[in-house]
């Protein structure tokens, strides 16, 4: 992806998270020249991978497949061994109408999925195979909002705002949004995106970045390099 297209979707994101009165962080506004500036003091967000994060999967389409993200807190992972500490994460995401995250797993990561407002978020499921491929017969029994909804092998579960679902480890998924763009709450266990992302077909988590301007805003794949 070009800098100026990451750029772009950045303020059009900004702007659609703040219009439901969502406020974001602090650090949400800084831009890379006072993450440099701080970077002594900022330990806990570059560690932790907490703030922007845009991708098109490596596909160059973002308008077909891709997400937009916001980690707004993250434990840490080596926590999980002791059942200690931070074992919990948050972001807000946005779904753009007929935008495809594609089908995935995590193998540590329960999440539950909120639609925050605007359209309807469709989600489509798939139980795990004993060899840990997609079973494309079984089907998904999902908790949404405390009640427990059977969903056939390929089917789509749609949340209307303010619905969510809980998905468990192992439970494929890919999702998008329906009649318009989605505002997407997630709360989980510790996220790794570096590691516990399991994609149905080979394709990369994170974009490679042509630098066409200077960033807006830092992306959380952006911290190796620029901190």
């Amino acid at each position: 992806m070009k800098r100026s297209r990451v750029n772009e979707i950045l303020r059009e994101g900004e702007a659609f998270i703040r219009s439901f009165g969502y406020a974001l962080p602090p650090f949400a506004d800084w831009t890379p020249d006072e993450m440099k500036r701080r970077r002594g003091d900022i330990d806990g967000i570059v560690d932790a991978r907490l703030g922007w994060d845009i991708t098109d999967y490596g596909a160059g389409d973002f308008a077909r497949r891709g997400l937009f993200l916001f980690t707004v807190r993250n434990g840490d992972p080596a926590d999980l061994a002791s059942g200690r500490g931070m074992l919990y994460a948050e972001k807000i995401m946005i779904s753009r109408r007929e935008q495809v995250a594609p089908m995935h797993k995590h193998a540590v990561k329960a999440e539950d999925i909120i639609n925050r407002g605007g359209g309807a978020l469709c989600i489509e499921l798939f139980a795990s195979a004993p060899d840990g491929g997609i079973d494309r017969e079984a089907p998904v029994v999902v908790p949404t909002d405390g009640v427990m909804r059977r969903v056939d092998a390929g089917g789509i579960l749609r949340l209307a705002p303010g619905e969510s679902v809980t998905l468990l480890p192992g439970v494929w998924h890919a999702f998008w949004g329906e009649g318009k763009d989605v505002l997407i709450g997630e709360v989980s266990t510790v996220n790794d995106d570096l590691s516990d992302n399991i994609f149905a077909d080979p394709i990369a988590r994170f974009s490679q970045i042509e630098e066409d301007e200077m960033p807006h805003r830092l992306l959380v794949s952006d911290y190796p390099a620029w901190l």
